[in-house]
Order: structure tokens, then C-alpha cells, then sequence
């Protein structure tokens, strides 16, 4: 005689396979992300987020400072804004007579 499984063995396992199927959804949608930002990072590097044309890197006393070759605006990276503050006075008007046109 072959004995039926108790209700509570059949929710057990009904809930470890709903466990499984969340865990699998959740490390999908965690891969579609990651790939969906390399994309997306590919897309706009060295591009102006103000009119999508192409930055050029400027270099000037060790800060590397970004200048889109279209709009002339210019952008900086994580930890240039520091260092531009940093500079004594006469040095940062130099800096931006560099982009005066």
C-alpha cells in the first residue's frame, strides 16, 4: 500500500519549488540589468549628456577635464570638481580662460 503524502509535505514542496522559481526570476532580471547598464554605459561614453556629441579631454596641471567639441560645454569627472577647487585663484582663471572662446 502506497501512502499518500500528508497535506503539509505537499505545501512544504510546493513552497520550496515557488522559492526556486522566485530565486532563478530574481537572478534573470538581475543578469537583464547588469547588461542592460554595459549597453547603455557603451551607448554614452565620452558622449555630452547636453547634446550627444563627442568629449574631448583636456589636460590641464593633472586635472583631466571633459569639453564636448560641439556645444563647448564642459564636464567634469568624480573628484576633478575637488581639484579645481583646490587651485590657487590665478590657476583656476587660467583654467577657464582655456574654454573662453
Amino acid at each position: 500500500m502506497i501512502d499518500k503524502p500528508s497535506e503539509n509535505e505537499e505545501e512544504y514542496f510546493a513552497r520550496m519549488e515557488l522559492e526556486k522559481l522566485k530565486e532563478l526570476q530574481h537572478e534573470k532580471q538581475k543578469e537583464l540589468a547588469e547588461t542592460e547598464k554595459e549597453s547603455l554605459k557603451k551607448l554614452h561614453f565620452m558622449k555630452c549628456p547636453k547634446c550627444g556629441m563627442e568629449l574631448v579631454e583636456i589636460d590641464y596641471k593633472g586635472i583631466k577635464v571633459d569639453e564636448c567639441s560641439e556645444c563647448s560645454g564642459i564636464w567634469l569627472d568624480a573628484g576633478e570638481f575637488e581639484s579645481v577647487a583646490n587651485l590657487e585663484k590665478s590657476a583656476l582663471d587660467k583654467l577657464f580662460s582655456v574654454f573662453t572662446k
